[in-house]
């Protein structure tokens, strides 16, 4: 009899291990999609709430730039050592520590007392972020071996962060119409505990390379850099453009910048390696890039604070004016690769652009009584040219380096993207100096303008033959 048992138990621990061996890749999947989407979730939920937040505070707009900016301004600049130390002591508990820093920093953020306090929550969000997201994918691609189930689980993994990404606007105005502003970090906190447990229980660790070193001087060029450029950019606004304080600021980026690239150049193993840009396309996309997203980041800041200040709507209509853009972006993503196939990438590229150029145009007559149903054509042709862009620009950029070196590659894409908030909404934001409407009005000419230069860039390098030496 107890042979019988024991053998009857034996099968049932079979079972429940060859279960949590099949379970194993869609749970890895589960987290790292809520630590994923929950990232960018908070890219674009806490642009709403920015007037809520000053009205709480009594904020001026240099500070509100401030809540949104410290958090991509950490998210940029530590995103590529976090891959780095990923690789060098194992991504699941690089990832497991980021995700507990992301979570806790958002109740910190949630429960602060004063705008000086929310933005050090914010930086340290950010510093969250920049951690979990490169090793999350390096777990969902450790925890595939099958080529076709590890290109399915990525898919979804990004997908559901473009979803997250396209929800934020209107999950912030209902939460804050609801809850108030600090709902929106405090929803943060259930899915991180959920993304933890699954993380810790079910993710398998990736191989550890000892060779790998972290760059910390150029880490700490590359973050005192974009800090101080974006306190210029902001200070301008503030203070004018002549502040001892704003070109103080400004000659401190520049020089940190030299310092920065000086360093990359001598350093054995370097967060940004410059040979990179030697290929073109690779530089062609990441510059397209970068401009691609200050113009349109900048744009999502000025017009959650026209939608409030100067139309006077609320938080959750705010949020829903947002949706036909965000829709359209999500819809044209899931359709952009059929197309870039049957057009060319470059093609969809400056068709999607110009089609953004186009609207951000027509926008440039906007005044605080203009109805909403004048913007809603040119905010759906925004958001499906951008949906339409970033696919077969990703694909560019990836596909110009060896698949060796992908992984540097997208951390340089996520850098540029974010980078590319930095300067949009330091520099859109400080155009509001002179009024919400009129400030809004300057903003979409300027993002025209940064399009029109984007698609100038691709049209003339991206995909053209090397110019070769007589």
């Amino acid at each position: 009899m107890p042979t019988t048992q024991t053998a009857v138990r034996g099968r049932t621990q079979a079972r429940w291990a060859q279960a949590r061996s099949n379970l194993q890749g869609p749970l890895t999947l589960a987290a790292m999609s809520l630590g994923y989407g929950v990232v960018q979730l908070d890219v674009t939920i806490v642009n709403v709430a920015v007037n809520s937040i000053g009205a709480s505070f009594g904020g001026q707009v240099a500070g509100l730039q401030w809540v949104v900016s410290s958090y991509t301004v950490a998210f940029a600049a530590f995103i590529l050592s976090a891959g780095a130390l990923g690789d060098r002591i194992g991504a699941k508990r690089v990832f497991v520590a980021g995700f507990a820093v992301f979570t806790l920093a958002s109740l910190a953020c949630a429960l602060s007392p004063a705008l000086p306090w929310l933005i050090a929550a914010r930086v340290v969000q950010g510093l969250g972020a920049a951690i979990l997201v490169p090793n999350s994918l390096a777990l969902l691609n450790h925890a595939y071996a099958d080529e076709q189930a590890r290109g399915r689980a990525v898919g979804t993994w990004a997908a559901g962060a473009s979803l997250a990404l396209t929800a934020g606007p209107l999950v912030g105005g209902s939460l804050i119409a609801l809850f108030g502003w600090r709902s929106i970090f405090l929803v943060n906190l259930p899915i991180g505990a959920a993304g933890l447990w699954l993380a810790w229980r079910c993710a398998a660790d990736t191989p550890r390379k000892e060779g790998r070193e972290v760059d910390p001087w150029g880490q700490l060029t590359a973050a005192a850099t974009l800090a101080c450029l974006a306190a210029a950019l902001i200070g301008g606004g503030a203070l004018g453009w002549t502040d001892a304080r704003v070109l103080g600021a400004l000659g401190a980026a520049v020089v940190l910048a030299i310092a920065f690239i000086w360093l990359e150049r001598r350093s054995k193993q370097p967060m940004l390696p410059l040979s990179l840009f030697r290929n073109r396309d690779f530089s062609v996309a990441a510059a397209a890039g970068l401009l691609l997203n200050i113009a349109f980041y900048g744009l999502i800041f000025v017009f959650s604070l026209y939608f409030q200040r100067a139309q006077h709507l609320s938080a959750i209509w705010t949020g829903l004016a947002f949706v036909p853009m965000t829709g359209a972006c999500f819809a044209a993503n899931l359709a952009a690769a059929r197309i870039a196939r049957r057009l060319g990438a470059r093609n969809a590229i400056l068709i999607g652009g110009g089609a953004m150029a186009a609207a951000c145009l027509a926008l440039t007559m906007i005044r605080p009584t203009t109805a909403y149903a004048w913007l809603l054509a040119p905010f759906l042709i925004l958001g499906a040219g951008l949906g339409l862009v970033v696919p077969p620009l990703t694909s560019a950029l990836l596909g110009s380096v060896d698949k060796s070196r992908s992984g540097i590659a997208s951390g340089v894409l996520n850098a540029a993207r974010q980078t590319g908030s930095v300067l949009g909404v330091s520099l859109m934001g400080s155009l509001l100096a002179s009024g919400v409407a009129t400030g809004a009005r300057f903003s979409l000419a300027l993002a025209a303008a940064l399009l029109i230069a984007a698609m100038a860039v691709v049209s003339l390098g991206l995909g053209r033959p090397p110019i070769r030496e007589r």
